[in-house]
């Protein structure tokens, strides 16, 4: 089919919940993708994060083909072998001791949610509310959304689950401020992903697992977007040296097969019991075996290491052009997972377009912050063709008479760095 062809029918037949970039893809290979046309486009967003070996990678190739002749589904009611293999391999990554599985990040979060609120009745106290970050984003169903602070993902659906108070991000003393016995659990991702590539400081997260210990609260860290080594570790809880009761994972685990995880700590498993939770297509063998071979693939090709290297070059690069261009604010990111925030939403929409027409997928997010989540494997030289577009993109679209402005505005934050 062509292009027109498929947006005419999506017209009259989809429900409009998103404005698509007018290219029809077709297949990839590595970190490339192929249009209609026979259009190349290097893959820097990798679908949200979730194509995390790429395209057409050939162990999650076998994976699939190998499994879907056997079995793809057999409900929750009965055993198939790569379900527990799979729970034994994250809870030994991430230290933590029992998994549940579901089909995406939302269902992992309301899991999560709904874990937190079941630990507090077993207790028998009166806790109840959620503390959830300013700029947070976890998901798109009820609970996930009133954890959600972004307005325009709240307010079309309120009223929505009570209970749930807004902090202001990495802010330890309105943390502490808002905490009370009332408090189940604190909500976070260890580096935002919607919010605009925020990385939790170290402060914050220590004062926000000192004040759950204190209190017998859960500390539940949203992973879904930068776990499963996109800042360089299995888990980014990793780089803060604490663990959380609850970290829920989805994007990258299959490749690109619908698969959501809940890892939770033994104290935390003992109040769930057969009826309380569950799920019908959640875990099942095709989805459990394709996450198998990713972890085995990226454990064989030394994937984190590389994502550690790669990334830091990648921010090495942005920087300088940090250094030259006045509409860049800020550069932020660990790992693959990483922002470039401009000084306006109209500009940021702008380059997204004209990488796009170059030939590279990347999307912005917060309106103004431009983000990376290239595959994992991702060549160095790969960054720098990616940095040499932005470059471009962004000098073809400063204002005239910007060229001077730079050289200053360079200087200057040159000057800033230094100090």
């Amino acid at each position: 089919m062509k292009l027109a062809q498929v947006q005419k029918m999506e017209s009259q037949y989809l429900l409009h919940t998103y404005d698509r970039n007018p290219v029809l893809l077709t297949h990839g290979k590595g970190a490339y993708l192929y249009d209609s046309e026979g259009k190349k486009y290097l893959d820097f967003l990798s679908g949200i994060g979730v194509n995390a070996l790429g395209y057409a990678h050939p162990a999650v190739t076998k994976a699939i083909k190998t499994q879907a002749a056997k079995l793809l589904h057999i409900s929750n009611l009965f055993y198939h072998p790569y379900q527990a293999q799979l729970a034994a391999e994250l809870t030994k990554l991430s230290g933590l001791d029992r998994a549940f599985f579901c089909n995406s990040g939302t269902e992992a979060w309301e899991g999560a949610l709904k874990i937190a609120r079941a630990y507090a009745h077993e207790k028998k106290n009166k806790k109840f509310r959620f503390i959830a970050l300013e700029h947070s984003f976890h998901g798109r169903t009820f609970g996930s959304v009133a954890t959600t602070h972004t307005a325009k993902y709240r307010e079309p659906f309120e009223p929505l689950m009570p209970g749930v108070k807004f902090v202001k991000f990495n802010d330890v003393e309105d943390l502490k401020k808002q905490f009370d016995d009332t408090v189940c659990a604190i909500c976070l991702e260890p580096v935002q992903g919607e919010g605009g590539i925020h990385p939790v400081s170290v402060e914050f997260m220590k004062a926000a697992r000192d004040l759950c210990n204190k209190h017998d609260a859960l500390l539940l860290a949203d992973e879904i977007q930068c776990g499963l080594g996109r800042t360089g570790k299995w888990f980014a809880f990793q780089h803060f040296g604490i663990k959380p009761d609850v970290v829920t994972l989805a994007k990258p685990i299959a490749n690109g097969l619908p698969l959501g995880a809940v890892l939770v700590s033994e104290k935390v498993a003992k109040v769930i019991h057969p009826g309380m939770h569950g799920t019908t297509f959640g875990g099942g063998p095709l989805a459990c075996a394709t996450a198998l071979a990713v972890l085995g693939a990226m454990k064989k090709e030394k994937i984190l290491g590389h994502v550690k290297d790669t990334g830091n070059h990648f921010l090495k690069l942005l920087q300088r052009l940090d250094a030259r261009h006045p509409s860049i604010q800020d550069v932020r990111g660990v790992g693959l997972m990483v922002g470039v925030e401009l000084d306006s939403a109209d500009l940021a929409k702008e380059i997204v377009k004209k990488l796009l027409a170059k030939g590279i997928i990347i999307n912005r997010t917060h309106e103004t912050t431009l983000r990376f989540l290239p595959p994992y494997i991702v060549t160095k030289r790969q960054v720098e063709q990616v940095v040499e577009a932005l470059d471009e993109a962004l000098s073809s679209s400063a204002p005239a008479g910007d060229t001077d402005k730079a050289i200053a505005g360079g200087s200057k934050k040159a000057a800033k760095a230094a100090h």
